[in-house]
């Protein structure tokens, strides 16, 4: 046992994509959940720092830490099981901001720290989030949360029937 510092790292999964328009476009997309129901299924996030959010009947879980319309947003971000009063998992926090680029806005994800066993699964999570996100800003036709859940889960090499497998 030392009293000096110990050095760790931990894991982050952090996305950029370029949408159309200014940020103000996408930010109800993150902020109002009720435009992005396919994701945020049943829930809000007060708006306001100190707010709650509660996110797919109440299996996510935080607080908002940063609200800075129209371009950051950032909260706690809590994973509960079914009937759970406290979550087994550790907190992280979820970053996301918006910012006017020279064509259109620049849109960072950033979720941290992330359990080295979910890092995949987490990535397949935020890509589906994000592509979903981008349909709705193009105003494209957002498909179901499962269409690019499958998609991404190629991409990431995560099983879908046993995700953890």
């Amino acid at each position: 046992m030392s009293d000096g510092a110990q050095f760790t790292h931990a894991h982050m999964v952090r996305f950029e994509r370029r949408l159309p328009g200014p940020p103000a476009q996408a930010w109800g997309f993150l902020a109002d959940t009720g435009r992005l129901p396919g994701w945020y299924g049943d829930g809000a996030i007060e708006p306001r720092v100190g707010g709650a959010v509660s996110l797919m009947g109440g299996h996510i879980r935080g607080v908002v830490t940063q609200w800075q319309p129209p371009g950051r947003i950032a909260y706690t971000w809590n994973v509960y099981n079914p009937g759970d009063a406290t979550s087994p998992y550790p907190e992280s926090y979820l970053i996301l901001t918006l910012a006017a680029a020279v064509e259109g806005t620049t849109f960072t994800l950033e979720h941290l720290p992330v359990q080295e066993r979910f890092v995949k699964l987490n990535a397949m999570g935020w890509h589906t989030f994000m592509d979903m996100v981008e349909a709705a800003v193009r105003g494209d036709p957002v498909h179901g949360r499962d269409h690019y859940m499958a998609l991404n889960a190629r991409h990431y090499g995560v099983d879908l029937s046993n995700p953890l497998g």
